[in-house]
């Protein structure tokens, strides 16, 4: 459907629903986003979602809570659009592998804990689109750029039994090697860089435009047990940017990230 049609079928101007889509209008109308899901023939689910994003627009900062508050349902995936769309990757892994380092196997059983009522074809699907998502980082045409730090007790921590960690940290030591990733262990003897305790987050950055200004604004991401906060205030994404590169700098180099994660990889299959 072309610009003219659908804002036509609107009953606006084209530059109307061009602003629109450019992310340049004043303020988005949830009466807007419904009238244009049923023209386009969005799923009511899908457009459900839409329409809660769309209530928390004005905020820098918005909550999707997995109880369904603010509007949005708690299955509607948020977080995979910001991914996909992301042109770099900052992330702090404090408990548990994120989704673009897993493999099938360590996705498997952290799915099966997460989601014990689901079906196996359920968990199949569940696991097959996270693989889907590690293609960003793999495709042979502008890959993303993912900077990660990953706490000693990630490689830790069983998840899928001793012969699952053997071999994710392998991978994890393969998949570092990659001109886009960096990836560093921060060590026990590290201690607490930050002085306080900071839980698992992620920065995602959308690139910049051919005068050097973002294309859209960096978020912040981070996920805790009842929802997922996500945050645009440039100072508070400061915070976080100075939080990952103080965790960075008191983390082991790439190689002996690597040496780290081959070692405690053989010390899993000697168990």
């Amino acid at each position: 459907m072309t610009i003219a049609e659908a804002s036509r079928l609107m009953e606006w101007g084209a530059s109307t629903l061009q602003r629109l889509e450019k992310g340049q209008a004043d303020r988005i109308r949830t009466i807007d986003i419904q009238e244009l899901c049923r023209i386009y023939g969005i799923p009511a689910e899908l457009a459900d979602g839409l329409k809660g994003l769309a209530q928390q627009v004005p905020a820098m900062s918005w909550w999707h809570s997995y109880d369904s508050g603010g509007g949005i349902p708690a299955n509607f995936d948020v977080y995979s659009g910001l991914e996909a769309s992301a042109q770099r990757i900052a992330s702090y892994q404090s408990e548990a592998l994120g989704g673009l380092l897993q493999t099938t196997e360590y996705a498997m059983a952290v799915n099966r804990l997460g989601y014990p009522d689901d079906s196996e074809a359920q968990l199949e699907r569940r696991v097959g689109l996270r693989m889907q998502r590690q293609v960003m980082l793999t495709k042979k045409v502008s890959p993303v750029l993912l900077d990660v730090v990953l706490h000693e007790s990630v490689l830790r921590r069983v998840v899928g039994g001793a012969k699952v960690m053997s071999a994710q940290l392998r991978h994890l030591a393969d998949f570092g090697t990659r001109d886009n990733v960096s990836l560093r262990i921060l060590p026990f003897a590290a201690g607490v860089p930050l002085g306080v305790s900071t839980g698992p987050f992620t920065v995602l950055e959308f690139g910049t435009d051919s005068k050097g200004h973002p294309i859209e604004p960096s978020v912040v991401y981070a996920e805790g047990l009842s929802g997922e906060l996500y945050l645009e205030r440039r100072t508070d994404v400061r915070r976080y940017d100075r939080a990952h590169e103080s965790l960075r700098d008191c983390a082991l180099d790439a190689q002996a990230s690597r040496q780290l994660l081959r070692a405690v990889a053989k010390e899993f299959i000697t168990q």
